[in-house]
């Protein structure tokens, strides 16, 4: 190993460019965009996906109709790449933010770019629902609050519970890509302060705490999946 590759193992392990109260302060806005980001995500996607699967089941031309336009919106947000979705949304972050940097800047971008994603999780999730315990509450007069409340929530909870930790895992890495213009958070320090500055060890910091964060949201994720699962 040549003495390049050493002095470079030695920087990033010598930490001496890391500002740690700079760091924390990375941690902190990288858990409040993914958090925040991840329970409108939960919310709009659930609605979301919950409509396309009820409409998917639904014989009517509308509802057929309905369907195909949600479905094409969703797989157009889904298909468009994340540092696009943020250029493309500045004109109404702007508008509903105030601001189209920082971490609030990032926050519009990140659900709108998740949530379609989710939505069809949610739709796949109620779909492996058996069909018997459907039509047994419609056939005993549910009424479509129920149905969803009883029967397409409670025996897909497994499955969306999975489906939000594997979207939230995506979000992490989203709000680091989002750093990289000027969001905040980890990969906004691993860009700007280590990649910029050639400081590594500031760049192995903030991988490991990203890489901290993604085992805690699976972990805690597999969980509850495992709790609410009840086969």
């Amino acid at each position: 190993m040549d003495n390049t590759m050493m002095d470079t193992l030695r920087e990033m392990f010598s930490f001496e460019n890391v500002i740690w109260p700079d760091v924390w302060v990375a941690v902190y806005e990288t858990l409040y965009m993914t958090i925040i980001s991840a329970i409108f995500t939960f919310i709009f996607g659930l609605i979301i996906g919950t409509a396309l699967f009820l409409a998917s089941r639904s014989k009517s031309r509308g509802a057929k109709i309905f369907y195909n336009i949600m479905a094409f919106f969703v797989n157009l947000f889904r298909a468009i790449p994340f540092i696009i979705l943020i250029l493309l949304l500045i004109p109404f972050t702007n508008v509903l933010m105030g601001t189209i940097s920082g971490v609030k800047g990032a926050l519009p971008a990140l659900i709108i770019g998740a949530a379609p994603f989710y939505a069809r999780l949610v739709e796949i999730g109620m779909k492996e629902i058996d069909k018997g315990v459907i039509e047994a509450a419609e056939a005993m007069g549910a009424s479509r609050w129920t149905l969803i409340w009883k029967v397409l929530l409670r025996e897909s909870l497994p499955a969306l519970i999975s489906g939000i930790t594997v979207t939230t895992i995506s979000l992490v890495g989203a709000t680091a890509i989002a750093g990289v213009i000027g969001a905040g958070g980890l990969g906004n320090l691993a860009y700007l302060v280590g990649f910029t500055r050639s400081q590594n060890d500031v760049i192995l910091v903030s991988t490991v705490f990203i890489l901290l964060i993604v085992f805690a949201i699976q972990f805690i994720g597999d969980f509850l999946a495992k709790r609410t699962d009840k086969r």
